[in-house]
């Protein structure tokens, strides 16, 4: 694999040079073509192909060349300057005389030899087919486009309010990837009828059809994002490994907003091998052109994953110097490692959870106990009168379901004696454990919110957390008066840490260094309470020379694209000043002798005018203070720190979503996408996720979507019952209905 790796490596460089050198002498391409134009240009080929069938005439060409030739010849006439002549046109009479007829009302007027148009103006003053022309003029279609959405889709604000069949088919594909319909929804026929009823010209269109304009709107969006990707520096990657593969890319575009996009989503057959996996994951990267520009790979922590990322920073150190020796381009991801350790805690307490889910189903499952539970909460003067379910994969609601339940622990032993059918109360001794445990679920349900973003960066936030949860443990395991069942809790929990974390992450200590609310001062805090004294203060130093390390091949990337400013000093890896020269000069070696004679101290670098200031107050809490917005305000003033920061920040601590970040059970697809092929499966879900982006949409929780589609289904099946009067409102109803029992479907499939 290494010598294939490094073959493979240099000749895809040298094919990126060769086209980085083709394309400096093509002319400069137009913007993505539309379906409409697609569409148009495959017409165009299929009736050139047909009239190159025909025998034309030999003397067409003849007789065209002579008109040509002998319009040169002809005194041009003088053009009509009357604005009049806007609305008549000249027409030929059978006599051969010459009138001018109104395009609106088609009357025929003399026109006279002196080149008079007053009888034709007084004539428009009258018509009333050009007085209807006029208000009809005076109604333009206007799109308001809401000034908080971040689309970014390119739509005339101005219509000329004709329908376009192609444009409707474009919107309706960008419609389906966006909201994860099925293709058979065009087919349906509340969604044609509605669509009649309101364009007269439409034509239904099959879900065949459908899936093309789908798949033509993947390659346009695809072919725009390759063009966006050629812009950035560097990136950093995500993988998801299931039987699809799911590669994410993370980086920072010109306007320094964090981007996230869906690059491909391929099926992954058995075997899951290290090689195997790095095999599909440089094949993605040389798809989108960015081989090259990886930083850092981010995935699951599991053996095959390692090996894998292991395999693909040998193929690109072969190729390309990694930052820092590569030290920082496996980023295992956060939230998995916190989801192992509150498994870990919550099985010691199985049986207790178990219960007390038992209790709020027994309770929830009819009107009459719930009335009888709700009773005994208000004779108790109770503030909370709610219980929460639990979802048995996400550990998260179970965290939640427990914090309700212990407010409710003086209620259930009197529910008990009321219900002779309640047989599931936890005992006193339960709920004692239920609140330690809810003590340290607490902190992690904290830190699994705040580095599970994905629209802000999370790799300067996550020191505090891992503070945060290190003294938590520290302080169960070191209590006396804890319980055994805590200290066994915690040593697991314990353990866990120390597997993944046990040493100095270098990625999230730079990047909580490059937080101006932290710099050095937050490692100066955190060390010595995680480690040792003489621990700490090694691994203080190892941060500093790999922060200084990192920052002197920017200032080297920086002199070498010929960037402004003064690059003659670099700081050192022990924090001072050291001249480097990257070309012996008469005048580089006078300066040298200038600052000997002289004692002339060299000019500080960005990182050591950046650590000397002072740390950036600000009292708002982690997550609303947007780190790469200071970064941007400040870039002039720190030209390649602010470039190292861009890196940095952009780098996820995460490889899932929010709302999965708290699931113990497996990323699936639903089973609608599951019976496509995987080409389509791949169109469905990146392009979904690039339409998303596009028009400055989120990806609906599954939840909330289930019960705005039940809504939805309510208020469709009111409006039939009540007897709409309109047949279109009766038709939009059958439609909503219809869309939302397909929603609910796919929401519970998934």
């Amino acid at each position: 694999m290494s010598s294939h790796g490094w073959d493979l490596g240099v000749s895809l460089l040298n094919i990126h040079v060769v086209l980085n050198e083709m394309e400096s002498c093509r002319p400069e391409v137009s913007s993505a073509p539309t379906l409409e134009q697609n569409s148009a240009a495959n017409q165009q080929h299929e009736n050139t192909g047909s009239v190159n069938d025909r025998n034309s005439p030999p003397n067409n060409t003849e007789e065209e060349n002579a008109d040509e030739e002998s319009s040169h010849f002809e005194r041009k006439k003088r053009q009509k300057t009357s604005p009049v002549w806007g609305d008549f046109k000249e027409v030929m009479m059978s006599d051969g005389t010459k009138k001018a007829q109104c395009i609106h009302c088609k009357s025929k007027l003399s026109i006279l030899a002196s080149a008079s148009t007053s009888h034709l103006g007084r004539h428009l003053k009258k018509c009333i087919p050009k007085k209807l022309y006029d208000q009809q003029q005076q109604k333009i279609t206007l799109q308001v486009v809401d000034s908080g959405s971040n689309s970014q889709h390119v739509t005339p604000a101005f219509t000329d309010g004709k329908f376009d069949m192609m444009k409707m088919r474009e919107s309706i594909a960008h419609w389906i990837l966006m909201h994860e319909h099925p293709f058979t929804i065009v087919e349906e026929e509340g969604f044609n009828m509605m669509q009649k009823r309101g364009m007269l010209e439409w034509e239904t269109v099959s879900r065949v059809s459908i899936k093309a304009d789908c798949k033509k709107v993947f390659e346009i969006e695809k072919k725009k994002l390759k063009d966006l990707l050629k812009s950035i520096s560097r990136i950093s990657s995500t993988n998801q490994k299931i039987e699809y593969m799911v590669l994410t890319g993370h980086f920072v575009d010109s306007n320094w907003h964090l981007q996230k996009r869906v690059l491909s989503f391929i099926h992954l057959p058995p075997p899951h091998r290290g090689l195997e996996i790095a095999n599909n994951l440089y094949k993605c990267l040389k798809d989108w052109c960015i081989e090259n520009k990886v930083f850092t790979i981010s995935v699951d922590n599991a053996s095959n994953n390692d090996s894998a990322v292991r395999i693909l920073s040998e193929t690109f150190s072969r190729v390309k110097k990694l930052p820092c020796g590569g030290k920082m381009f496996h980023v295992r991801c956060c939230a998995h490692i916190l989801n192992l350790m509150v498994q870990d805690g919550l099985s010691r307490i199985g049986h207790i959870i178990e219960d007390i889910d038992d209790s709020v189903t027994f309770i929830n499952q009819n009107e009459s106990r719930l009335n009888l539970f709700s009773e005994i909460v208000q004779q108790l003067q109770l503030p909370h009168r709610k219980l929460i379910l639990e979802c048995k994969t996400r550990w998260n609601s179970t965290y939640e379901m427990l914090s309700a339940a212990i407010k409710f622990k003086e209620v259930f032993p009197m529910y008990k004696e009321r219900e002779p059918r309640y047989i599931s109360c936890p005992t006193n001794e339960d709920w004692i454990k239920v609140e330690k445990v809810c003590e340290i679920l607490e902190v992690f349900y904290s830190a699994t919110n705040i580095i599970s973003g994905s629209e802000y960066p999370t790799s300067n936030l996550f020191l505090n957390e891992v503070y945060r949860i290190k003294v938590l443990l520290d302080k169960k395991l070191q209590d006396p008066n804890e319980y055994y069942f805590v200290h066994d809790m915690v040593r697991c929990m314990k353990q866990k840490f120390d597997k993944y974390w046990g040493e100095c992450n270098l990625m999230m200590l730079i990047g909580a260094i490059l937080d101006p609310r932290c710099k050095m001062r937050v490692i100066e805090f955190c060390f010595p309470r995680i480690y040792p004294e003489q621990e700490a203060c090694e691994n203080i130093d190892k941060v500093k020379k790999a922060l200084y390390e990192l920052y002197g091949e920017y200032v080297d990337e920086y002199c070498s694209s010929g960037g402004e400013g003064n690059c003659e000093t670099v700081v050192g890896l022990s924090g001072n000043n050291v001249n480097i020269q990257p070309s012996s000069s008469g005048w580089s070696e006078f300066a040298q002798f200038v600052r000997t004679v002289e004692n002339i101290q060299p000019q500080k670098s960005d990182l050591d005018n950046y650590l000397e200031e002072g740390c950036y107050i600000c009292d708002a809490g982690p997550t609303p203070f947007d780190a790469l917005q200071w970064w941007r305000s400040n870039s002039l003033k720190y030209r390649i720190l602010s470039r190292m920061a861009r890196d940095i920040l952009a780098i996820p601590i995460t490889i899932v979503a929010s709302e999965a970040t708290f699931s113990a059970g497996s990323r699936v697809i639903d089973t609608y996408r599951a019976s496509l092929a995987p080409e389509t499966v791949e169109v469905l879900l990146c392009g979904g996720d690039w339409c998303r982006s596009l028009h400055g949409l989120k990806r609906k929780n599954k939840v909330k979507l289930f019960f705005c589609c039940c809504c939805c289904f309510f208020v469709a099946v009111v409006a039939v019952f009540c007897h709409c009067c309109c047949f279109f409102g009766a038709a939009v109803a059958v439609f909503f209905a219809t869309v939302a029992v397909q929603e609910i479907v796919l929401v519970l499939n998934w």
